[in-house]
């Protein structure tokens, strides 16, 4: 009896884990595509845009409560949440040949909204690679409330 009980919680167990490990092959799939079809920037590209004073919309997709961590700053930047991307951003960018850059704290959700901006007809909106974190960890200023931070790495 203990045998046949083992053996069906091993079933249950890998056919859990098949599951859930193919709904991670799919999402990563989704997003390679979106990767792909967006583009991304790295950190020191946007900053040096940013510098450059090139015209360039920074557009920050991550939920309101994420927000406290930092924005990037830029002229011209915007916040609205993946969630609402398609129903608010045509009141925001009208120009659909503008520059667009979007961020989120990682990185994936910034490559899907790229995309989805993308198949809205802004043809130059792509994604910051690595998101926040990259361009923090790149010691690129970060604005808070308490103005703005370098993130600085001690080494020992």
């Amino acid at each position: 009896m203990k045998l046949k009980i083992l053996r069906i919680i091993t079933i249950l167990t890998l056919s859990a884990v098949s599951y859930l490990n193919a709904g991670f092959a799919n999402t990563d799939k989704l997003l390679e595509e979106a990767k792909k079809e967006a583009g991304e920037i790295t950190p020191s590209v946007l900053k040096s845009m940013i510098d450059k004073e090139v015209p360039v919309i920074i557009l920050d997709i991550r939920e309101s409560e994420q927000r406290s961590e930092g924005e990037i700053y830029s002229d011209e930047s915007y916040s609205i949440t993946r969630g609402n991307l398609e129903f608010e951003i045509g009141n925001k960018i009208k120009n659909k040949d503008s520059v667009i850059v979007t961020y989120c704290r990682g990185g994936s959700r910034g490559a899907l909204a790229a995309q989805t901006l993308r198949r809205l007809g802004y043809k130059n909106a792509t994604n910051l690679k690595g998101g926040l974190k990259a361009w923090a960890k790149a010691g690129y200023p970060v604005e808070t409330g308490l103005g703005s931070v370098t993130i600085k790495s001690i080494e020992e």
